[in-house]
């Protein structure tokens, strides 16, 4: 489908450089070359097996969103606006339990995560964000019963220092899942709370007073009220095993600050806050009023400055899977980065069907709105898929070349992009979750370089290991590290502004990266056929040629006219 052409669209790349480079950032996220560097690094966000499905991605509301969609279109007087902060790399998300196992006994542990730091170095991670690594009686982990220890399988909290201090050296941050919203059931807490009314804790988790309605349902439809062991209901959103702390405690509040500074004392950089628009949002009647995500709101902003430990600023990452207009007021004051769902669906979209039509006006929209509310402090956080959604692999029907274009489009976006483990073999499975947290695939063998067995990986009996990607250039793991690679070469691929670019061509994705420093134009081609595209009929007269190509043998550029390979990239300045 030829993509129509949008009046006031048009990015001459010559302007954009001249207008990063003299301050003026109409640009979405172009950083003046005097604006302060933002978050340190970035981290993802899940569900668990025992929750319901959140809400799909929704399209950007029309307001308060399209108040800030000056992306592209802002007058010029618009100048010297704060820039979204500054990227501090991909991040990759572990779960421990697969990934890799150091002692032989099945399950992964964190010296096996360890183990495998030259591999995430040598594919050009910059930070590591742990899946839950507090004791748990679950697999999974999300409801927890210590949360000033380490569960044993996974090992102690010195194999964790450990970890963080070889991670530091090869320049890694860490940051964790921190499970704020609800505790275990088993929880010493709970235990407590749920001995009756005069119980030490009883105001620390939401029990009903007397004649309440515990009918009532929630934010997706389900029960929330649960029977206690010796009488009484407790509210618990996700199950009866995961009961709601009571933020209204003052206590608790305090409790979990001390959690949150307990952790970075040891060297953490961060957290992955899990559940983050879930704190308040209890019923369904109450998910929708805004005075309930002020609430969450609130809280966020006091853990925000609570937690810092000896003048460390945490990364704070949350999962609000919500529109782009809830999720921007979470960008106030609180956290850094929001996991991106809708740049998540918007990448998937556009690869699947080869048209993206709305991919650069959406994703610019989006980000002048994050930038707005959030006074240019929020780094975004785009991603594939994440352990709580089919794998990307599965989703695009095992088509690789489908896959790598995936991977471009992720990492040409501003940001901190995050990587599921195993994306970057291609690793298949669909849901139920045991299916999508197979064990990492290391050796052809399926048995040896830390292969974890808790679970048989029956989704990838195909899937080649790294062992066999790396020996191969052509594979999709040799394309996540050419990608990334680039990124790690060029800032203005994280830290740049980022516009729509129209094209006059089917299946061809543009939009311009613009730095302080640098301006680059994106191309990507959506479709399983080469395409050519006039770059001079669109105003890019003075892009001087080709820096980056996904294929450097079937792309070429000459006399403004690009021609790309099946779902080839190719950036130019």
């Amino acid at each position: 489908m030829r993509r129509r052409r949008r009046r006031g669209r048009r990015l001459p790349l010559a302007l954009a450089v001249s207008l990063c480079v003299a301050g003026t950032v109409w640009l979405t996220g172009c950083e003046r070359a005097d604006a302060p560097g933002g978050a340190a690094s970035g981290s993802g966000s899940p569900r668990i097996s025992t929750k319901a499905s959140a809400p799909a991605s929704a399209t950007v509301p029309a307001s308060p969103v399209a108040e800030a969609s000056d992306a592209g279109t802002a007058p010029l007087g618009e100048a010297n606006k704060p820039a979204m902060g500054r990227s501090s790399g991909v991040f990759y998300e572990i779960f421990v339990r697969s990934y890799s196992d150091s002692d032989g006994d099945g399950i992964g542990d964190l010296q096996g995560v360890t183990d495998k730091l030259d591999y995430l170095q040598q594919l050009g991670i910059k930070g590591i964000w742990l899946m839950p690594i507090n004791p748990s009686p679950s697999y999974h982990g999300y409801d927890v019963t210590d949360y000033y220890t380490v569960n044993p399988e996974y090992g102690t909290v010195d194999d964790l220092k450990t970890l963080l201090a070889e991670a530091h050296d090869r320049g890694i941050q860490v940051i964790m899942d921190l499970v704020l919203n609800h505790t275990s059931s088993r929880h010493p807490w709970f235990v407590d709370s749920a001995g009756g009314e005069r119980s030490v804790k009883r105001d620390w988790y939401k029990w009903a007073s007397d004649g309440a309605d515990v009918s009532a349902l929630g934010p997706w439809g389900q029960a929330v009220w649960h029977r206690g062991p010796s009488g009484g209901s407790y509210l618990g959103v996700f199950s009866d095993g995961m009961p709601d702390l009571n933020l209204d405690s003052p206590d608790v509040r305090a409790e979990l600050i001390r959690i949150g500074k307990y952790w970075l004392g040891l060297g953490l950089d961060g957290y992955r806050l899990d559940a983050a628009k879930h704190v308040y949002e209890d019923f369904q009647s109450s998910s929708a009023d805004p005075a309930t995500s002020q609430q969450n709101v609130a809280w966020w902003q006091q853990f925000r400055q609570g937690v810092p430990e000896s003048g460390r600023e945490p990364y704070l990452v949350g999962e609000v899977w919500d529109t782009t207009a809830v999720v921007g007021p979470f960008l106030d004051k609180a956290l850094d980065s929001a996991l991106n769902f809708e740049a998540a669906k918007l990448v998937l979209d556009a690869v699947k069907t080869g048209d993206a039509s709305s991919f650069d006006s959406v994703l610019a929209r989006q980000l002048a709105y994050y930038r707005k509310v959030s006074g240019g402090g929020f780094v975004d956080a785009p991603f594939l898929g994440n352990h709580d959604q089919n794998r990307v692999m599965s989703e695009l029907g095992g088509d690789v070349g489908r896959a790598k274009l995936a991977a471009a489009l992720l990492l040409t976006m501003p940001g901190n992009p995050f990587l599921y483990y195993g994306e970057e073999i291609g690793m298949k499975g669909v849901k139920p979750d045991e299916r999508i947290r197979e064990p990492m695939l290391w050796k052809k063998d399926r048995k040896s370089g830390g292969q974890t067995s808790w679970e048989s990986p029956s989704s990838n009996a195909d899937t080649p290991s790294v062992e066999e990607q790396l020996a191969d250039p052509d594979s999709l793991l040799s394309r996540y590290r050419l990608l990334i690679g680039w990124r790690n070469e060029e800032p203005a691929l994280g830290d740049g502004g980022f516009a729509p670019y129209e094209v006059e061509a089917d299946g061809i994705l543009a939009f311009a990266r613009v730095s302080a420093s640098a301006a680059l134009l994106v191309v990507h081609n959506l479709t399983g056929e080469t395409r050519t595209v006039d770059l001079h009929a669109v105003g890019a007269s003075s892009v001087g040629g080709v820096r980056f190509a996904t294929d450097s043998e079937s792309t070429a550029f000459a006399d403004g006219k690009l021609r790309l390979p099946p779902y080839g990239t190719a950036i130019l300045q």
